[in-house]
């Protein structure tokens, strides 16, 4: 029996063994079947990510070389750039240059009057004095408008201020010093004549920086040119110049540099804070020479007569003139305005006839139409080009 029930319990034993080594095997199968199945689909999901990814840098490569077909297109055919610059391109070149000529005619126009003022003042307000107070008084115009401005533009003005001291006192100081000393020994109409030679120097000195004027430009300040020398001389050979008028030729070559000037303003300097720290920087370099014409020369007395001019010298042709004469020569050169400025001597004899009853003839009208043409001419020629264009 004992051998019997052993012989039937062993079999029993090796067979849930059996049976429990089946299970593990096929557990482990199963978990196999399921690492591989995981397996197979991270390498199906790295295949598309791949796929995609190729796909993505091919997409990215057609668009490359489509931009760079075009772009050697439109390198190469100059013909299709020049319609489009003549067609809606042309279209803002010509408002830019209308634009800039308007406001060069305003500056012109403005500062003629400003020539009848520096005259009419010159018997009673110092020049020097009137030259100081023109300038606070453009300060206080301008200040509501370019303090802001100014103030975040500070790091800007810093880095160049030996730019800005070098128009500060062409412009400012010393310019509209020298004509209002010139007011005191000549004319209005022969400062407003003289004052139009400096457009020749701004001519000069585009030249000087590699600029082609073009013949019709040249033609044109040549025509104007002759008109003003006419003017002056009264169609004689022999110049007679009063001590005042030597005064105005300094004004005219310190204007012409300062325009000059003005076609290399630094981009990131503002229109505003540029017109705002020259005035207060000019104002500062006039400010010893204005003390020591109060020791020596005296105040003058504030009255309708003398407030009024100054008033519009300090507004109008400050802070007015000068920003539209600066955004013009950004517009269109110093050249091209140059020779809008030809009109001043015809706008300054008009203005001295009418307010001051200076003298007015046949031959100074037909000098004013000479000089008229000349403007035209030059100021509708093309834009002048570098030489290495």
């Amino acid at each position: 029996m004992a051998t019997t029930l052993d012989r039937t319990v062993e079999p029993s034993t090796e067979s849930a063994g059996a049976r429990g080594t089946r299970g593990e095997r096929g557990a482990r199968g199963e978990r196999g079947t399921t690492w591989g199945e995981a397996g197979d689909t991270g390498s199906a999901r790295a295949d598309t990510a791949d796929r995609a990814d190729r796909a993505d840098r091919a997409d990215r490569t057609d668009r490359a070389d489509r931009t760079d077909t075009a772009d050697r297109a439109d390198q190469g055919d100059w013909s299709a750039r020049s319609a489009v610059a003549g067609g809606l391109g042309g279209s803002a070149v010509v408002g830019g240059l209308g634009a800039g000529l308007g406001l060069a005619l305003l500056a012109t126009v403005v500062w003629s009057g400003s020539f009848v003022t520096s005259r009419a003042l010159a018997d009673s307000v110092p020049p020097v004095q009137h030259a100081f107070w023109r300038w606070l008084i453009a300060i206080a115009a301008v200040a509501p408008f370019a303090l802001r401005r100014t103030w975040r533009a500070r790091a800007v003005l810093r880095r160049h201020l030996g730019y800005l001291l070098a128009a500060s006192f062409l412009g400012v100081a010393l310019y509209n010093t020298l004509v209002n000393q010139a007011g005191v020994t000549t004319t209005a109409g022969n400062m407003g004549m003289i004052m139009a030679a400096s457009p020749v120097l701004m001519a000069c000195y585009e030249r000087l920086g590699g600029a082609r004027l073009g013949a019709r430009r040249t033609t044109g300040t040549l025509i104007a040119c002759a008109g003003v020398l006419l003017l002056v001389s009264k169609g004689s050979l022999a110049l007679d110049l009063a001590p005042g008028d030597l005064w105005v030729i300094g004004g005219a070559l310190a204007f012409g540099s300062y325009s000059a000037l003005l076609r290399r303003r630094p981009p990131e300097l503002g229109g505003l804070p540029f017109l705002f720290a020259t005035f207060v920087l000019g104002a500062l370099m006039l400010l010893p020479a204005y003390a020591v014409s109060l020791t020596v020369q005296g105040g003058f007395t504030p009255t309708p007569g003398t407030v009024t001019p100054l008033l519009y010298v300090g507004v109008v042709s400050s802070a007015v003139a000068f920003f539209a004469w600066n955004k013009a020569i950004a517009l269109i050169g110093a050249a091209r305005a140059g020779v809008v400025y030809y009109l001043q001597p015809v706008c300054v004899a008009l203005l001295s006839y009418a307010l001051l009853g200076e003298e007015m003839s046949w031959p100074r009208a037909a000098c004013m139409g000479l000089i008229l043409g000349g403007v035209v001419l030059g100021s509708t020629a093309g834009r002048g080009r570098p030489l290495s264009s």
